[in-house]
Parts: structure tokens; sequence; C-alpha cells
């Protein structure tokens, strides 16, 4: 698997369960060795000085859950390297930040799960890191602390830091990230903008015919029918297909409402990738 993640970068990293996300993000913290194959950071193989200055959300959280919330960040902090006045100031920044200030004195396990994973993030930023590796930080959030943790991504890569985070939401990924890598079976089969990976895929066009059959353009050549629902179809065109030939089979059943080109979404190019091989 050979893959970069960028300066400023928000970079998503998805794929299916099993496909070696989280083995690989591993890798990289130095919590598993690779069999071959090196990592580097800023063109020098990772160090473990180099990894005091990362900043990773594990996907099985790793907070204690009977120490105090304050308490356990300042312990992470001081672990990185930070003196003990620095540490107590980050701390007082990150949750009220993420909107836990009113915790800082509880117990983690008194917390409700969005606001521990609130918690295990400052704790992956509590010590100012210059590389971000997330993994499904997204998980059980609502939707305001999905915000909330959206724009402090936004603002660490809007600072030069390198974000990589993986997900299953794969709508939430398509519109936060810069670039996306899709793994399959332990290797990267397709990494780009998610505009990149929708240039690689056949076009498609949704035509809205409101007296045309379900099979109207099942003959027409090089077009395949891929969903047909009220008066609108979903149509993929193959090689040497015509959209003006489609546009003139659309006109012959009657009025058209809507003739526009669709793009897929990141879900589906996933779908495509994973199941069928897709483009690099």
């Amino acid at each position: 698997m050979s893959f970069d993640v960028r300066a400023g970068e928000l970079f998503g990293f998805v794929g299916s369960n099993g496909a070696g996300k989280t083995t690989a993000m591993r890798i990289a913290l130095g919590v598993l060795a690779a069999d071959s194959g090196e990592v580097r950071w800023d063109g020098r193989p990772i160090t473990l000085e180099t990894r005091r200055r990362i900043g990773y959300m594990p996907e099985e959280r790793g907070l204690y859950p009977r120490m105090k919330v304050a308490e356990q960040l300042v312990y992470l902090a001081r672990l990185h390297g930070m003196g003990a006045a620095e540490a107590q100031r980050s701390v007082k920044w990150w949750t009220e930040r993420l909107d836990v200030a009113t915790r800082r004195d509880d117990e983690v396990q008194k917390l409700s799960l969005g606001n521990q994973q609130r918690v295990q993030l400052a704790a992956a930023l509590v010590h100012d890191p210059d590389i971000l590796v997330l993994d499904e930080p997204f998980s059980g959030l609502d939707p305001v602390a999905v915000d909330v943790m959206s724009n402090v991504l936004r603002d660490k890569a809007a600072h030069g830091v390198p974000v990589v985070f993986s997900s299953h939401q794969l709508d939430l990924v398509e519109r936060l990230c810069d670039r996306v890598g899709i793994v399959r079976k332990g290797q990267m089969v397709a990494c780009g903008t998610v505009d990149e990976l929708r240039a690689g895929g056949a076009p498609r066009l949704v035509v809205d015919a409101p007296r045309a059959s379900a099979d109207w353009a099942a003959t027409l050549p090089g077009v395949k029918v891929l969903e047909h629902k009220g008066t609108r179809t979903e149509l993929e065109l193959g090689e040497g297909a015509d959209d003006q030939e489609v546009l003139r089979a659309a006109l012959a059943t009657g009025p058209v409402r809507e003739f526009a080109p669709r793009r897929p979404s990141l879900t589906e190019l996933f779908r495509t990738v994973v199941t069928q091989g897709g483009v690099r």
C-alpha cells in the first residue's frame, strides 16, 4: 500500500471492514511492525521522536474510564513532552473548543459517548501535533458534534497539519476531504480528489420524461438503464453512446422536463471500486 498525505490536506481513508485501514494506521504509529516498506515523514523515516509529534485517535478508544477528564489530558500532554503549565493551558483551550469544559472534573465513564469522543479528540490534539491520524473519529457523534469536529480538522489543516482519517460516513468524507484513498484487501486501489475519481467512471444522465415508458431507452446503443422510477430514468453511457441520440429518443416520447448529467456520489464510487475493481 503506497500513498502520501500532504501538508495542510484532509485525506479520507475509506474501505470495507477488514480492508486494512486500521492496520496501516497502526504501522504508521509504530503499534505494529511492517513486514516490508517504510513510513516517512518529511522525506525521512519516522522515529520515536517523530511519533511524539503525531496526534492519534484509535478506533478502540484509549481513555482511562475512572480518571478525571482534565487530569487525564494533562497526563497525556506531559507524556508527549509538555511542561505542566503548558499542558494545563492546552487542556483548558481544547476542552473549551470542544465544548466539554464543564466536564473537566468528571470521570470519563460518567460522560456520554459523544462527550467521550470529544475528550478522545482532545487527547489527540492536546500536545499540538504536527500530524493527525484519526481512526473513525466521527463514529457515534450527533450532527452538532460532527460539525464541531469537522471545524477543528479544517482548522488544523489550514495551519499546515496533514490530517488522515478513516470513516464509513462517505457523505461526510466527500464533503470534508481534499483527497480520498480507497483501500481493498490491503491495497490502495483508488486515490485522488472526488472529482478525479468521478472522471474515471462512465458518464451518467438523468432524464425526466413524464410520458416515457419504463423501457424507452433499453434499445439505445451503448446505453444502460440503471434505474427507472416514476418519470425519471438514470442512464449510463458506454463507449460510443451519443447523448444527443438519447435526447432525441426521450423527446420522441413527449415533453422532457429534465435532461442533465449526473455525477456519482462517493458512496457509488466506493461501491464500484470495491465490488467491481473500478479505476485507479
